[in-house]
């Protein structure tokens, strides 16, 4: 019964992010900005930052995920910001009396539009950049190519839950958004390539850990993917207690 009962509930939740340009648009820029830039970036140098002797091919591939998380993240947080303008979420928790129910589909419909979408990101980034490197060129066959592929959209989709659950926390698109990206920023461009230490548990830096073939310091691979999974878990969790001890 509960199953049948949270089919319509899911469907209400697409319906209400497909209606909503600020949601749709941020999904769908997850794809279009990621393969943007790895066009532009991998048209104009990649053979030459190919051809340097510390170039990582693999990670290398997956450069412009530092800007496709940013619109992952800008999902997460306006498909539930939307809840707390004009009083939204009382008209939400009316049709739907079952806040567990209601804050479940929603995440499990929001979560899984972003899985899809950071997948067909994923492979679409790694394949568009490969085809401007010629004889630099690596296939999905190369070692870690697919993990880092699969790695990555799921990746993308755990930065997009995490800033789901903080929304619904805070209730504030624009706080959620004023913390996760200048942080997501600052990780990626200032902390650079610090694999160890604390810098390696942040949930930016420990999901990016799946894009490399080789990773090196604290966490591999699949280790760094589950801790961004224990961030997106806690945000989640503390989500789900503020939806169901709040008032709406």
């Amino acid at each position: 019964m509960a199953h049948t009962a949270a089919l319509p509930v899911a469907h209400a939740e697409w319906l209400k992010i497909k209606s909503l340009r600020s949601s749709i648009g941020s999904l769908l820029a997850v794809f279009l900005v990621s393969v943007a830039i790895t066009t532009l970036v991998f048209a104009t140098v990649g053979k030459a930052e190919a051809d340097n002797a510390d170039a990582e091919p693999l990670f290398g591939a997956f450069y412009a995920f530092n800007f496709g998380q940013i619109a992952a993240i800008s999902f997460g947080t306006t498909a539930v910001s939307s809840e707390y303008t004009s009083g939204a979420l009382r008209i939400s928790l009316a049709a739907v009396p079952r806040r567990g129910l209601f804050y479940g589909a929603k995440m499990a419909v929001v979560g899984g539009l972003a899985l899809l979408v950071g997948l067909a990101t994923s492979f679409g980034t790694f394949l568009v950049g490969q085809a401007f490197l010629g004889e630099y060129a690596i296939g999905l066959g190369h070692p870690g190519a697919v993990r880092a592929c699969v790695g990555g959209g799921i990746h993308l989709a755990l930065m997009t839950l995490l800033a789901a659950g903080l929304t619904a926390v805070l209730r504030s698109g624009v706080a959620v958004l004023s913390v996760l990206i200048p942080f997501t920023l600052i990780v990626s461009f200032v902390v650079g390539d610090v694999a160890s230490g604390v810098a390696a548990f942040l949930p930016d830096k420990a999901g990016q850990q799946i894009l490399h073939e080789d990773p090196t310091g604290t966490l591999g691979p699949w280790t760094g993917l589950a801790v961004t999974a224990a961030w997106a878990a806690a945000a989640l969790v503390a989500g789900w207690w503020a939806v169901r001890r709040r008032d709406a």
